[in-house]
């Protein structure tokens, strides 16, 4: 996670935290009952619901879309140029040391490809299907983790069901109703943060790492295709740039007077609309 974000989670989590504490005691928004029913329901209900393997798979996508940096879309580009005009191998060096990362694993396959001599549209077709794949298997994950945000507010309102039964089966006892009351409430809200604070931003956050990984991996595949057909890499660089914003793009744009000096318009037809 960037400093930015972590100081931006902890600033904020801070001001979530003192809006509770401004009209009461945090304590009082702890119960343990309500904890236990919540999270022992939902992790029940996620085992039932997925293989062992697959939440663990799910665990290490988690883990790598907040650990592992992801190279920005000009490293990538600034790698295919290097490859295409080989006037220096600094490109292919600097990829040992990342060898585990998602877009170098996918960059090393297609230069496979293209060292093995395959025909573009067969490394076309190979990579997109690797791309296909790749997007499938992250959304898998992103579904697991919604599935289980869907999961906790579900059981918070069960809790509120248990804590509720109990305070009309304890109607006359007021120590039982006050510890019923604290059950159905705070079951509900346990359920709501945890949806909503955690599992709903761990899902987005997989959702934007795998959209900035299909883009990269999209770069590679245009850009080993065009060193395949011997691209010029001027051109090159023009090609792979289209893909970046236009304050990341290096290049200045061509002046209005060079373009009416190239197609010889005048001023004045300018001004006509010719």
């Amino acid at each position: 996670m960037k400093k930015k974000n972590l100081t931006g989670l902890i600033l904020f989590s801070g001001l979530f935290v003192i809006g509770f504490l401004i009209h009461g005691n945090l304590s009082l928004y702890f119960n343990i009952s309500g904890l236990l029913i919540v999270c022992g329901g939902t992790i029940s209900a996620t085992l039932i619901s997925f293989r062992f393997d697959q939440l663990k798979i799910v665990t290490k996508v988690l883990s790598s879309s907040y650990r592992k940096p992801i190279k920005k879309e000009t490293e990538i580009i600034n790698i295919l140029i290097d490859l295409s005009i080989r006037s220096r191998i600094e490109g292919i060096l600097s990829l040992q040391n990342q060898e585990n990362e998602t877009t170098i694993l996918f960059l090393r396959r297609a230069l496979g490809c293209l060292v093995d001599g395959y025909e573009i549209d067969q490394i076309r077709d190979i990579l997109n299907t690797e791309m296909y794949f790749f997007r499938l298997r992250r959304e898998d994950s992103e579904r697991v983790l919604r599935a289980i945000a869907d999961y906790f507010p579900a059981f918070g309102i069960i809790g509120s069901v248990v804590g509720l039964i109990t305070m009309l089966g304890g109607l006359g006892d007021t120590t039982v109703i006050l510890k019923a009351i604290p059950i159905a409430l705070t079951s509900t809200l346990y359920g709501l943060i945890f949806a909503n604070f955690f599992f709903l931003p761990f899902a987005a956050v997989i959702k934007e790492r795998t959209n900035q990984e299909l883009l990269l991996q999209k770069i590679i595949m245009e850009g080993v295709i065009a060193i395949s057909s011997e691209m010029n890499s001027v051109i090159l660089k023009t090609k792979l740039e289209s893909f970046l914003t236009p304050s990341e793009r290096g290049a200045e744009l061509v002046s209005y007077t060079k373009i009416r000096e190239r197609f010889n318009i005048s001023k004045q037809q300018e001004q006509n609309g010719l």
